[in-house]
């Protein structure tokens, strides 16, 4: 038993070091852009320019109209098919695998040839069609992790019996899902809400190739000119995705449990 803690705790601390060591190394090499010096320079450059605040209030922007897209697609469909097309199941969760087998370049790809400057719905072409375009492309990446979520957050409840009241009480479907089920499952929704905002904060493939002033892109051109600006940008992200992460366990804990279990 000793022995088996032992390396346990060896294992444990291998883990952390690999984790740890590189970001504490990074946050050193941030604050160094003083000669001699420890300083928040860096992060007053980067805080400070219009460019940082522009391209990250416009993924912050993106990146919740996403949410929204992903939810409302996502949480009625994995409702039904859990609740009446059970055999589905198989088929839509390899659909929903797919955006981490395809590459985002021919996703991309995809919108810029069939919703060029030649497109049927010249809307698409404009800026504000690029902008749904991208977010429809948000919505494809974070397709996985939010389905996943909000199944698994389905399978903590009893979705026949809840929606079986709610139908004798009178509710309509609309109802069902928004006054019933979504509050159940609140917690596995934030949960992707979060990771979902954590893709597009740090996307940059599809924000390049369709010429939007996101933030993965500005991240990406510090980098390739800077030196010191590029690590503190690194912390912040990083900063910014645990906090996401934070706050999924802090709602979890001060969730309510549900007392409609499956059988």
């Amino acid at each position: 038993m000793k022995t088996g803690r032992f390396w346990a705790w060896v294992v444990f601390g291998l883990g952390a070091a690999y984790f740890f060591i590189p970001l504490i190394a990074t946050v050193e090499f941030s604050m160094r852009m003083r000669r001699g010096v420890y300083s928040f320079d860096a992060y007053q450059i980067v805080l400070g320019d219009p460019r940082f605040q522009a391209t990250f209030g416009y993924s912050v922007l993106a990146a919740l109209f996403t949410i929204i897209l992903g939810v409302l697609i996502v949480v009625p469909a994995a409702y039904w098919i859990r609740l009446r097309l059970p055999q589905l199941r198989p088929i839509v969760e390899f659909i929903t695998l797919l955006p981490l087998v395809i590459p985002a370049i021919v996703i991309v790809f995809g919108y810029i040839r069939m919703y060029g400057s030649n497109s049927p719905l010249p809307f698409l072409a404009s800026d504000r069609g690029t902008d749904l375009l991208l977010v429809i492309g948000y919505a494809t990446l974070a397709l996985p992790y939010m389905y996943r979520a909000v199944d698994t957050g389905l399978r903590t409840i009893d979705v026949r019996t809840l929606t079986e009241a709610a139908q004798i009480l009178g509710a309509g479907w609309g109802t069902i899902v928004t006054r019933v089920i979504l509050p159940n499952v609140l917690i596995a929704v934030l949960s992707g809400a979060f990771l979902t905002f954590a893709i597009v904060i740090g996307e940059f493939t599809m924000a390049s190739l369709l010429n939007r002033p996101a933030f993965g892109p500005y991240l990406q051109n510090i980098g390739a000119n800077r030196a010191y600006e590029p690590a503190a940008l690194a912390i912040i992200a990083f900063a910014i995705t645990w906090g996401c992460m934070s706050l999924i366990q802090i709602l979890s804990r001060f969730a309510p449990k549900s007392a409609n279990r499956p059988n």
